[in-house]
């Protein structure tokens, strides 16, 4: 870090730059900020951006708009081609986080940082200046206490982070950031993970900051109603540009989503009318283990008809996921069986269940959806190279691939140079539509979507939900796993709120009520049912 020169005078920073600041005072103004990349891709535009104390200001954009590229020239994680920062009109040039951290900016990750072994208070304490010499635990302990209890945080700070739930550790991320004394607050994608009531506790607590004339960065990109509800101002990036600067007062989400993507976006998607046919497939106590071999699927029931989209609710970690791995054959089952179009299918390959009509679209598009450094092509292949309109005697048809993939691209309206580049040079929303387009062009009886519009954009994110709607027009059952409960609700027919491996109810999707499919996917009910 540098000394900054203002007024001809060199002066040395610390933290004595954050005595008396004024509500409304800006406390961080970057200008010009422009970072290039090799290619020639241009991720920041001489941005200009300002954050005003006791203010919450929204960034809004689209994947690969240049939101994180600037959040992490703001803190210090990358370096910027040209610009400048000014931290209360004092000129700085931060060369690592440690910079921006001792200049009293704080970012909370999207992805957790913290050790599951260590408690809440030694992740809090670890890295922390004062923890490179002797520390007073319980004083510590008490000041971690007392900071939390100012801005309305319930958390045991005995408790280890394995043991606690996403909306918890979220919290341990922010009063770490605060005790390091973070002035200017960055949270990226921070209510992504949380319940309807830790998003509202989450909101309340960070409404309470700006009291104490903190600025608060909400880096959010797709949860609309949040912005509107918590912000005070919003900067809209295009293409690594601003586009737009407002009053949170003078939007609406319609015309957010617009200037973030350039063309209006439908929230409100209607569902068509579609008469439930004979059953798709029927799971009967269906059991299952995690990969630390702990009952995550505890006899779970239900049937989806033809036309018919089931919405699975829940927090991540509630034996969603293992569900979606164990009806497609890929995790092991404990017990019960899965009948597909009245057909025993318990035991049967993953290519068995493809071949008889199954498709999946995994949570994990660069793990298990894609392999990175194959061409879109050879990820196309990967479900249809035992196709018989592909596979001639152990020989592919690569040019009825190509066509195949190119006709992928055009439907599904993949923004890509052509079908022989690698994958991995897709944005998220890109790759997404790469993967649907490949299940959906085989025309499936079954699609199981896990998490399908998860980190994308509302661009990317209408149109994936928009093939979910065709497919079920076309007579597909569709299972829908989502830890978007406004997505659930417009989406399904049926609802099925999942909690510690078990679906707590089926409900009929036109008399669910998003509080009450919060408070289930929470907990609430089943520790009604226990008291």
């Amino acid at each position: 870090m540098t000394n900054a020169k203002t007024r001809g005078e060199t002066i040395e920073l610390h933290g004595d730059i954050w005595k008396h600041i004024q509500p409304g005072e800006v406390v961080l103004d970057a200008q010009g900020i422009t970072k290039r990349y090799p290619g020639g891709v241009l991720a920041n535009d001489h941005i200009d951006f300002k954050v005003k104390a006791g203010e919450i200001h929204a960034i809004l954009g689209e994947n690969g708009a240049g939101k994180t590229t600037l959040m992490s020239i703001l803190f210090g994680l990358l370096q910027p081609d040209e610009g400048e920062i000014y931290i209360r009109g004092l000129k700085v040039r931060f060369r690592s986080p440690e910079d921006a951290i001792k200049m009293g900016i704080g970012m909370v990750h999207q992805h957790r940082k913290l050790i599951p072994a260590h408690s809440v208070l030694e992740n809090i304490l670890l890295g922390h200046p004062r923890s490179k010499g002797v520390m007073k635990l319980k004083e510590a302990e008490e000041e971690v206490a007392a900071l939390a209890k100012r801005y309305g945080f319930e958390i045991d700070i005995r408790a280890k982070v394995w043991q606690l739930t996403e909306g918890e550790k979220q919290v341990v991320e922010i009063v770490k950031a605060l005790y390091r004394g973070a002035k200017i607050l960055i949270l990226d994608e921070p209510t992504s993970a949380l319940t309807p009531l830790e998003t509202d506790r989450l909101l309340e607590s960070i409404e309470s900051m700006t009291q104490d004339a903190l600025g608060v960065v909400p880096f959010i990109t797709h949860k609309l109603p949040v912005v509107l509800a918590i912000s005070d101002e919003v900067t809209i990036l295009r293409r690594g540009r601003v586009v737009d600067r407002l009053k949170t007062a003078e939007a609406t989400e319609q015309i957010l989503a617009q200037k973030m993507v350039g063309r209006p976006v439908i929230f409100d998607l209607q569902k068509q009318p579609v008469e439930p046919g004979e059953p798709v497939i029927q799971v009967e106590n269906l059991s299952a283990r995690n990969n630390k071999g702990v009952m995550a699927l505890n006899q779970v029931s239900f049937t989806v008809r033809e036309g018919e989209i089931l919405g699975i609710a829940g927090v991540a970690g509630n034996g969603q996921h293992e569900l979606a791995e164990a009806l497609f054959g890929l995790r092991p089952i404990e017990g019960g069986r899965i009948l597909f179009l009245r057909r025993d299918i318990t035991r049967a390959s993953v290519q068995e269940r493809w071949k008889l009509g199954m498709g999946y679209t995994p949570s994990e598009r660069t793990e298990v959806g894609s392999i990175p450094d194959f061409s879109l092509i050879e990820n196309v292949a990967m479900n249809y190279y035992f196709d018989a309109r592909f596979n001639h005697r152990g020989l592919l048809d690569y040019g009825g691939l190509r066509r195949l993939t190119e006709q992928i691209i055009d439907e599904f309206d993949v923004a890509t140079p052509g079908p022989d580049v690698n994958i991995r040079t897709l944005s998220g929303g890109n790759l997404q539509k790469v993967i649907l387009g490949r299940v959906l062009s085989r025309h499936p009886k079954l699609v199981i979507a896990n998490l399908p519009a998860q980190g994308l954009d509302v661009g990317a994110t209408e149109f994936v939900q928009r093939q979910l709607l065709a497919a079920r027009e076309q007579k597909a059952a569709v299972i829908l796993i989502s830890e978007d409960l406004d997505e659930i609700l417009s989406l399904s027919d049926w609802i099925a709120p999942m909690y510690e491996g078990e679906m707590v109810d089926i409900i009929p999707a036109a008399e669910a009520k998003k509080e009450v499919i919060g408070a289930m996917i929470a907990g609430v009910h089943q520790q009604e049912r226990e008291s």
